[in-house]
């Protein structure tokens, strides 16, 4: 009887592969000074969908004998989003708390400058950045981007999963050693 290796185990290399992708583009935006541009992100998140589609297509041929059904296929990809969701967030705290301190600050910026920009009167932007100053924190941030990162990861995965998967009958399809 086969050994198999958990889901966790298994895609391990692809959760490190995709948050250290995750790192990459970010340090390429900032580095651009693109950080909060919009055009670029949806690119990022093209590229993550197709990545991930591979990522789950392999993980399938791989560990599981060519077949996966829906639910497992969801599963692979929660859990590589769950190692992307931590390293990205790893590094977020680290960039925003050490390496640009100031990068708080724009964000705030951009954030009253979007509140303006919709007509809100002096009063309801005031006390929507007092609140914003509140939460803007490296440590809070870094847990919001988890949360976000684990929200989209389930919605792309669970919209994947319709094209990843593969299910057989398993007493006719076993797979021969």
């Amino acid at each position: 009887m086969e050994e198999q290796v958990s889901v966790w185990k298994a895609n391990l290399t692809n959760g490190v592969i995709m948050g250290l992708l995750g790192v990459v583009f970010t340090l390429v935006m900032y580095f651009l000074d693109l950080t909060f541009s919009k055009a670029p992100g949806y690119i990022f998140l093209a590229a993550q969908i197709i990545i991930l589609f591979y990522m789950i297509k392999s993980y399938r041929n791989t560990f599981r004998h060519g077949y996966i059904t829906y639910g497992q296929s969801v599963g692979a990809g929660v859990v590589i989003f769950l190692y992307y969701s931590v390293i990205t967030a790893i590094f977020m705290y680290i960039l925003y708390k050490f390496i640009d301190t100031g990068l708080i600050a724009k964000v705030l910026a951009i954030s009253e400058e979007a509140m303006v920009k919709r007509g809100y009167s002096q009063q309801i932007i005031d006390t929507g950045m007092a609140f914003n100053k509140k939460i803007m924190t490296p440590e809070i941030m870094a847990l919001m981007g988890i949360f976000s990162s684990m929200l989209m990861g389930t919605i792309i995965s669970l919209i994947i999963s319709i094209l990843t998967r593969k299910e057989g009958n398993p007493l006719v399809d076993a797979p021969s050693n």
